[in-house]
């Protein structure tokens, strides 16, 4: 960390040329003797990824912006916020880090946080922003957190971990096994430790298969923003055996969106062909599989086993996309493109044999316009296009 970023004079500097060309900016090299062009551009580049992602960072002054590939790794605010809300108490201990800006936000529920982080550096920089953020209940360590669990006589309230989803010889990894560190077999010897663990796992990771790699598991967080899986986070609770609940969000720009079940409810839908409205789940609910829960608990008919799409006579509320109904038609690809005069139409595929990028080859239909066609098989196994206008 150098310090000499934090002079007045560099801090001007770097928030004056927020919006200016980079690679110009590198080409002029650095005006200040005691750093360099490349840290003077780093710290340009992770401040710009922070404006929107972490806006308390941005805006609080004399923060100190690590490499920028620990911006992209972390956990946005709006994330955080909500993560810390699942679990409180007297003290935690994240023993995976990072940016800082989890153990940030637990602050606001726990007493005492204690952030471990094993790159020096990085932990030199949280704790020096810890201090312009006036997080005075957050102590930070240095070194291999997962050790320091070892060493320690303490025990607390909650054990929050975000391992690695990146190995080196496979770059991303589909398995918590394969994770770093890898907690499955770590799960007993947390739990002597701390009655709650947070765990933070990549969105990709199959919700089946990881509640068979954990032990008892209580909830399961999907967290979706702008329809987008961010994070999928798991809580366990020590000697819990009864059902797991599944809670989904979607946060928009300025509603969220939120519908819970029971993992491995035993639900039957109804079947139907499109009626007037038609329903897309957000991507939150889509990664929960509850894919028959919300026709139970909403009252909205299937199209099809595999569709994922729903349909009613009459408009609701819905965690997603809401359509009206204008047509549905059998698919040709010779009568879709003399379908629109503007050959313009936003194309989504459910249960359907072609890519998106297929059709629009087949049918000339540009990105675009006002018409959503939705690509799709009914109850009969036929292949249809059900024309919408958006909600």
């Amino acid at each position: 960390m150098n310090k000499a970023v934090l002079q007045p004079e560099v801090q001007q500097f770097i928030n004056d040329n927020l919006k200016s060309d980079i690679t110009k900016l590198i080409l002029k090299g650095s005006p200040f003797d005691a750093i360099s062009v490349q840290e003077l551009a780093n710290q340009i580049i992770a401040k710009q990824k922070s404006e929107q992602k972490l806006p308390t960072w941005f805006c609080t002054e004399n923060i100190y912006y690590p490499a920028k590939i620990s911006i992209e790794q972390t956990s946005s605010e709006i994330a955080a916020a909500y993560k810390s809300k699942i679990v409180s108490g007297n003290s935690i201990i994240d023993i995976t880090g990072g940016f800082g800006i989890d153990a940030f936000y637990f602050s606001k529920q726990f007493t005492n946080v204690l952030h471990c982080e094993i790159n020096s550096e990085l932990s030199t920089i949280v704790r020096h922003n810890y201090q312009q953020l006036g997080a005075e209940n957050i102590d930070t360590f240095s070194g291999n957190g997962f050790d320091f669990l070892k060493n320690t006589e303490n025990s607390f309230d909650c054990i929050y971990i975000d391992p690695s989803r990146r190995n080196d010889a496979k770059g991303k990894v589909f398995l918590l096994k394969d994770c770093q560190p890898n907690i499955t077999p770590k799960i007993d010897f947390f739990f002597s430790k701390a009655s709650k663990i947070l765990i933070k796992v990549s969105p990709i990771l199959d919700i089946t298969n990881t509640i068979n790699d954990l032990k008892n598991v209580k909830e399961i967080h999907i967290v979706a923003i702008d329809n987008e899986v961010k994070e999928l986070l798991f809580l366990l609770e020590k000697e819990y055996k009864k059902s797991i609940e599944i809670k989904t969000i979607n946060f928009k720009k300025h509603l969220s969106e939120t519908f819970d079940f029971p993992y491995l409810e035993e639900v039957i839908s109804e079947y139907s062909e499109p009626l007037s409205y038609l329903y897309e789940p957000n991507s939150a609910i889509l990664k929960s599989g509850g894919f028959y829960q919300i026709s139970k608990k909403l009252n909205l008919y299937k199209l099809h086993q595999h569709s994922h799409l729903y349909t009613s006579e009459k408009m609701i509320d819905f965690p997603g996309r809401i359509f009206k109904i204008l047509n549905v038609i059998s698919y040709d690809k010779k009568n879709l493109k003399n379908l629109f005069l503007d050959k313009k139409a936003n194309i989504t595929t459910r249960n359907f044999p072609k890519t998106v990028a297929q059709i629009r080859k087949e049918t000339n239909l540009k990105e675009g316009g006002f018409n959503y066609l939705f690509f799709t098989t009914n109850l009969k196994n036929i292949l249809k296009v059900i024309v919408c206008e958006k909600i």
